[in-house]
């Protein structure tokens, strides 16, 4: 199986619905999944964000990020990107931590890479 990166770098529900469903396939097919929040993309990690808005195709960030919570998918939260935003860890989903630029670059070595 492979390795996946995927990287969520705005706080935008049609760039995070797209890059949760993505990571959603990619796990239930039994391939290795990481995610990593990045500039406002951190917003995400925030516990009981609103992703019901749905895309033009008619799902949404709800349609697939309590699966990623539910396995466990290992999220990072870019610690400075957070931390100038006033957001803390205490506050994140459950399968998410801060985390920064050198595990980045150490995952993205290993794995195909999806920006979002």
């Amino acid at each position: 199986m492979a390795n996946f990166l995927f990287v969520l770098r705005e706080n935008n529900n049609e760039k995070a619905t797209r890059c949760f469903q993505f990571a959603k396939i990619a796990h239930s097919k039994g391939h290795t999944v990481n995610i990593f929040l990045i500039d406002s993309g951190v917003d995400w990690a925030v516990k009981g964000k609103d992703g019901s808005q749905k895309t033009d195709t008619g799902d949404c960030v709800n349609d697939y990020l309590p699966y990623l919570i539910e396995n466990s998918v290992e999220t990072g939260v870019c610690t400075p990107c957070a931390k100038n935003r006033g957001l803390d860890e205490a506050n994140f989903n459950t399968n998410m931590v801060l985390d920064g630029g050198p595990h980045l670059i150490d995952m993205a070595a290993e794995a195909k890479v999806f920006n979002f």
